[in-house]
């Protein structure tokens, strides 16, 4: 029997400033392009021009963006397998990132690595990992560093509902908290983890209190609202700052595919999702805004979707026309000095 999602928080975004015009345009946008992206890339993978795993963001684009919007230049983003809309929002370039997934020259890996294996040091992300939790141990050094170096930065590590219960999760919260380290981590709670209901695979279901024990401060956030997200990644990111510390945000957010392409979700109910994309899809949530704001109107909105997919589909062909890399590739990238 599929659980029952509710999306009742502790957050509330009361005590923070509305979103203005150009800021819900702008959340609009990027999560549009998140939402396109993933989609095209669905189409991809099922003409067999994106091989292995595919795992879409689909549904929770409001977390990647709200925090992203709280972060500066500089800041650092880690995170798992399901990473394709954090490059967006760092800023990566959607031909490169399609021409990664589906294996060609053109990509950020040069066709190499595929959506496990895609970095850009030059936007300060730092992959896309494969192995559950693994990246939350990753991130936690980037924080070390930047504490090690005094340069006022945080480094953001996401991880699942299902890596919160990895060992290596609570050795890295041990460290960040016994030496201040300026990292925030946002555990992105889809409700499923692979496919199993939280409350089946955890004792404690409120993750954001798991760092309780080391003295690192929690919030839960509706995950599915960019306003919210986007107030309590400010208050985190500040505490980092700070100097103050370790953060927990724990984002109630929903996947409307299965864990990858390759799964039918059948854990969970036809009913379940549907009310979940009827009442609470993050991007319809600020199309309302908008409109009921004033502050754009259906054909202007319907303008700027064009505009998103006409990137998406020019990065799709471009991931079509590159070619596939050259064998003496396999001998680069194996050692890199810097």
């Amino acid at each position: 029997m599929a659980a029952k999602r509710t999306t009742k928080t502790t957050a509330s975004k009361s005590s923070a400033k509305p979103a203005g015009k150009d800021e819900l345009l702008q959340y609009y946008r990027d999560m549009l392009l998140m939402r396109r992206f993933e989609e095209k890339a669905g189409q991809l993978y099922g003409m067999g021009l994106i091989a292995g795993f595919c795992h879409l963001y689909i549904g929770q684009e409001a977390v990647v963006t709200g925090i992203q919007a709280a972060l500066e230049e500089g800041d650092q983003v880690i995170t798992g397998y399901r990473d394709h809309a954090h490059m967006l929002a760092c800023g990566m370039d959607p031909n490169g990132v399609m021409a990664e997934l589906t294996g060609r020259e053109g990509g950020y890996s040069r066709g190499k690595g595929g959506s496990m294996h895609m970095f850009s040091r030059e936007k300060q992300f730092y992959g896309g990992h494969g192995i559950v939790g693994a990246q939350v141990s990753l991130g936690t050094g980037l924080a070390f560093a930047d504490r090690y170096k005094e340069n006022k930065k945080v480094a953001v590590t996401y991880f699942g509902d299902g890596a919160a219960n990895q060992g290596q999760v609570y050795e890295s919260f041990n460290m960040a908290k016994l030496w201040d380290l300026p990292v925030i981590y946002v555990i992105e709670n889809n409700q499923y983890a692979m496919g199993t209901a939280v409350k089946r695979a955890s004792s404690e279901t409120a993750l954001h209190k798991r760092g309780l024990s080391f003295g690192i401060p929690g919030e839960e956030v509706d995950g599915m609202d960019v306003e919210a997200v986007k107030a309590a990644a400010a208050k985190a990111v500040k505490h980092a700052r700070d100097g103050n510390g370790p953060y927990i945000l724990e984002m109630k957010t929903y996947r409307y595919r299965g864990h990858s392409m390759s799964d039918p979700a059948k854990y969970r109910t036809r009913e379940e999702v549907d009310d979940i994309r009827s009442h609470h899809d993050p991007i319809d949530l600020v199309k309302k805004r908008l409109i009921e704001g004033k502050h754009a109107t259906e054909d202007e909105l319907k303008e700027i979707d064009k505009e998103v997919k006409k990137v998406v589909n020019d990065a799709a062909q471009f991931a079509k026309d590159s070619p596939e890399p050259d064998p003496s590739e396999l001998y680069t990238d194996v050692l890199v000095e810097v």
